[in-house]
């Protein structure tokens, strides 16, 4: 059976506009998850592949719907690998309230004030998970990272969450300065998700 809808779970703001901007030459209908009033996942995963898999699940059961669900977080050397699956709420306050980018900004280079350029070596990483039904026994999975450095302080006006203190060796600029384009094509998401579809197009799981 081939599908040509899907519903993206995640609530995220900044990654649906990232997902609509990579779906948009292809022929997928995608619907965010709030469009079926999904309620979050609890992501008690250990790993971005495994909550990636627990929100697919939780979509695709309240929606009705195939569902792609992305985990993804950035990754410190200098941290050993956090914030890690962590990204997102890495600064939430004692109540467990997420709070906002800047502040989980802050608290990195806080956390790195001293670290040299040559110890702040970081990657994004981005797991995707595709199910066709809340009970798939077999999801697909795939998993793609991003090679960069955590810059001293923010830098661009683009992007979203750590965009604006990773900085692109290649590019020679923060991944908040990139062009949309070119993000798209070279980032940790973009390059999930040709390898997602890649996969689902073997399979004939795409129209």
């Amino acid at each position: 059976m081939s599908y040509s809808k899907f519903v993206i779970a995640s609530g995220n703001a900044g990654k649906l506009k990232e997902f609509k901007q990579l779906f948009a030459d292809t022929d997928i209908n995608i619907c965010p998850q709030s469009d079926f009033d999904v309620p979050e996942a609890i992501e008690d995963g250990l790993s971005f592949i495994e909550n990636a898999i627990i929100k697919a699940r939780n979509a695709a059961k309240h929606s009705g719907l195939p569902s792609i669900a992305d985990d993804s977080g950035l990754e410190v050397d200098a941290l050993n690998g956090a914030p890690g699956i962590y990204s997102a709420r890495f600064s939430e306050d004692h109540n467990g309230v997420r709070v906002s980018d800047d502040t989980n900004n802050a608290k990195l280079l806080g956390l790195l004030d001293g670290v040299s350029e040559e110890q702040r070596s970081a990657r994004f990483v981005c797991a995707l998970a595709f199910m066709r039904h809340e009970n798939d026994p077999s999801p697909v999975v795939c998993a793609a990272r991003w090679e960069g450095v955590i810059l001293p302080a923010p830098r661009g006006e683009s992007g979203f969450g750590y965009d604006p203190i990773f900085y692109v060796p290649e590019y020679a600029c923060a991944s908040a300065e990139l062009d949309r384009d070119i993000k798209n094509r070279v980032s940790h998401r973009g390059q999930a998700l040709k390898i997602l579809l890649d996969q689902l197009n073997e399979l004939g799981l795409l129209l």
